[in-house]
C-alpha cells in the first residue's frame, strides 16, 4: 500500500535519542507504505538482517530477501518498550517490542482473511551516517517470540 510518508530528514532537527528511535520508525514504517526510499533512508549499505536464523548481509540482500516481499502485504507494524544506548558519538543499541499484522496485499479490509499477527523483540546496532547525518540500521536482529494465525500469508 502506497501513501505519502514524511521526509527521512525531519525537521525540526531530532535530538540523537529521538534520531535514533526515528532509524526503526523509518524501517518499519517504510514496510507498511511499501515506500523504498523511506527503507534505503533507515539502512547502510552494509546492513545485516537477521530473521529467523536467515542472514541477510548488505542493503539489496535484504530489500529483495525481506523487504520487497513484506511492502507488498497490508501491513502494520508497531514499536514500543524501545531503550536507546548512545554507546559513542556516531554509535547506538537499540532494543524494542515489536507488534506485526500481516495480511496478503489487498486482503486486509477482507472479511474472513487469513492473516499473521507475531510478536518479538529486535536488538539493532546503528550508526550515523556522515554524509546525511541520519542514524541508520547497521545490525537488525529479530526474534519472534509467539505468533498468532497463518505464516501461510507470506507464501507466493
Amino acid at each position: 500500500m502506497t501513501t505519502p510518508a514524511l521526509p527521512a530528514l525531519l525537521t525540526p532537527a531530532l535530538s540523537d535519542r529521538d534520531a535514533i528511535a526515528d532509524a526503526l520508525y523509518r524501517g518499519v514504517m517504510a514496510f507498511d507504505t511499501a515506500d523504498d526510499a523511506l527503507f534505503k533512508s533507515a539502512l547502510t549499505e552494509d546492513a545485516v538482517l537477521v530473521l529467523y536464523g536467515t542472514v541477510m548481509e548488505g542493503y539489496d540482500a535484504i530489500y529483495s530477501g525481506c523487504y520487497a516481499n513484506i511492502a507488498k502485504m497490508d501491513t502494520n507494524h508497531f514499536l514500543t518498550n524501545m531503550r536507546i544506548n548512545i554507546t559513542e558519538e556516531s554509535k547506538a543499541q537499540v532494543s524494542c517490542s515489536a507488534l506485526s499484522q500481516h495480511y496478503r496485499g489487498g486482503e486486509g479490509m477482507k472479511p474472513g482473511s487469513d492473516f499473521l499477527l507475531a510478536g518479538g523483540l529486535y536488538a539493532v546496532e546503528l550508526v550515523k551516517d556522515a554524509r546525511d547525518g541520519l542514524w541508520k540500521i547497521k545490525h537488525w536482529a529479530l526474534k519472534t517470540t509467539w505468533g498468532q494465525g497463518d505464516w501461510g500469508v507470506f507464501g507466493k
